[in-house]
């Protein structure tokens, strides 16, 4: 396989692994799959992670982390307990 065509299916592959993430955690049916206030959304998440509050970049990532973590976990012992992993 070419070096372009890798790149592109494995960047092809990153983009819809974060949009799992993004319905995952519910956010398409939060907001009525509305493409505008999701950008917004990240656009806001972007700013507070340049510094555009009170709150340091180490404690928001921190913060978010563990939340994620703790949702994964969580996600994981309902797989082992109804034997899938089939959330829909």
């Amino acid at each position: 396989m070419r070096d372009w065509a890798k790149a592109r299916r494995e960047r092809t592959h990153h983009l819809i692994e974060l949009g799992g993430l993004v319905q995952k955690a519910g956010l398409v049916d939060l907001t009525d799959d509305d493409r505008a206030t999701l950008f917004g959304a990240f656009l806001d998440i972007a700013g507070q992670l340049q510094g555009g509050n009170d709150t340091t970049l180490d404690d928001l990532k921190t913060r978010w982390k563990r939340v994620g973590l703790h949702a994964f976990d969580a996600d994981r012992g309902y797989d082992r307990a109804t034997g899938g992993n089939n959330h829909d």
